[in-house]
Formats: C-alpha cells, sequence, structure tokens
C-alpha cells in the first residue's frame, strides 16, 4: 500500500483491513528468517529486504520463475490501515477497477494480468467468492457445484472456509491459472473478469500466457521487479527493524 517498506508486517493497522485480517498468515516464518538474520548480522538486513527475498524463493520453490532482487530497502515505522482498504483491489472488482488500481501503482495492463497469475497458488474464504457460485453466469457449472458443499448460500455459513485459488494445480506456480479462466474456472469475480472469450480488453493476453509458459514467467518476475521497487525507503528513511512486527 505505501511501497515495498514492510509496513503489512506490523502489528496490528494493515493487517486488520478487510482484504487482509485472517487472510494473510505465514508472519512467523518472516520472523523467525529475521530473528536468524539478526544473530548473524545485527540490525543490517531490512524486513522489507526479507519480504522481497522470501517471496522470490518461495515462488522457485515452487517451480516458477527467478528474477534479481535488488536490496537495500529500510522499514517503515507506520502502517495504514484506511489505505489498505481504500486501496487494496477487492474481490468483486471488475476489469475497469482493476485496470485503474493497478495502473496507480504504475503498472500496465499486462503486469496486472500477470501479478494476477500469483493466484495459481493459494485460497481463498468463501464470503469472497460466493455470490460469483450463485448468482453469475460465465462460470463452469461442475466448478460452481464442487465448491457450493464447502460454501452454503446462506451469508455467514461457512463465511471462512477456503477453496484453491487453482483448482488445476494448486500447489505449482505455472500458468494453470490462464487455461482455468479459459474454462471459466475462475474462483473470484476479479479472476474471471480477465477472460470473457469475447475479446475482452485482456483475453489476448490471458490467451499469450495460457498457451506460452515462458511469456507468463518473464511478465511476472518483471512485474514482480518493478513491485519491489514501489517507493522503497532508502538512505536515513525509516530504520532496519530488529522486529519485523514492530518498530525499534
Amino acid at each position: 500500500v505505501q511501497g515495498c517498506d514492510a509496513s503489512v508486517l506490523l502489528s496490528g493497522m494493515e493487517q486488520n483491513a478487510i482484504p487482509n485480517v485472517m487472510s494473510l498468515r505465514g508472519f512467523e516464518v518472516i520472523d523467525s528468517i529475521k530473528a536468524q538474520l539478526e544473530t548473524m548480522c545485527k540490525q543490517t538486513v531490512s524486513c522489507a529486504d526479507i519480504l522481497t527475498v522470501a517471496a522470490r524463493d518461495s515462488v522457485v520453490a515452487l517451480g516458477g520463475p527467478s528474477w534479481t532482487v535488488p536490496l537495500g530497502r529500510r522499514d517503515s515505522t507506520n502502517a495504514n490501515e484506511a489505505a489498505a482498504n481504500n486501496e487494496l483491489p477487492p474481490p468483486f472488482f471488475d476489469l475497469v477497477n482493476l485496470t485503474q488500481s493497478f495502473g496507480d501503482k504504475g503498472f500496465t495492463v499486462t503486469d496486472m494480468v500477470a501479478l494476477s497469475g500469483a493466484h495459481t497458488i493459494g485460497q481463498a474464504q468463501c464470503q469472497n467468492f460466493r455470490d460469483r457460485l450463485y448468482n453469475e453466469t460465465n462460470i463452469n457449472s461442475g466448478f460452481a457445484t464442487s465448491l457450493k458443499a464447502n460454501c452454503p448460500q446462506p451469508t455467514g455459513s461457512g463465511d471462512r472456509n477456503l477453496a484453491n485459488l487453482d483448482v488445476s494445480t494448486p500447489y505449482s506456480f505455472d500458468n494453470a491459472y490462464y487455461s482455468n479462466l479459459k474454462s471459466q474456472k475462475g474462483l473470484l469475480h476479479s479472476d474471471q473478469v480477465l477472460f470473457t472469450g469475447t475479446g475482452g480488453g485482456t483475453d489476448n493476453i490471458v490467451n499469450n500466457f495460457a498457451s506460452n509458459p515462458a511469456a507468463f514467467s518473464s511478465a511476472f518476475a518483471s512485474a514482480m521487479v518493478k513491485m519491489g521497487n514501489l517507493s522503497p525507503l532508502t538512505g536515513s528513511q525509516g530504520q532496519v527493524r530488529i522486529s519485523c512486527s514492530k518498530v525499534n
């Protein structure tokens, strides 16, 4: 939200934003990495740098592409819950809203479609795809049926139940996400709007990524470098936190 400054690791605040609460997880992994680094080189490696390297290495570990990670970021001393609620694109966004949201951060449409491909891994809560299951028509009927038992229609029923964002290869970082979109198996509304099958604004990009894994890998890596370069704190700005969850 504020750039690549590890503000999201600060306890509370951004973590409590509607798109993040009960969704972001794995903070203990970053805390463990930070603790080990502090024993070797005290207050030298920022939490922001740890996040960027961890993001790259986790993609590689799951079979995805690698990229060069510039280092030298520093950590913010604040986080903005209101900005997170306002600026993080919600799962009900349409293509116009998504394009504007990513564009406001300097990303091209191709960047946006490539970064959406991160949904080749991970899960979403029932409350974020319930409306798609029961009220949208651009969804594979068998796919919808397979999810309804774990995501009942009444609001409040199984809201936190999880489903894989990529039904095909949920534990591999690959281009199956785009093939799923072409089969109307995008889990979130904001996934499926990337492909209409009728010449929509991003249909050609999805077709390219679905048929050309190397094109997706290259575009994703490029977009991740761009994301890691969003408004970093450097020099005397911010601080290098001793603990990623709190300011020094």
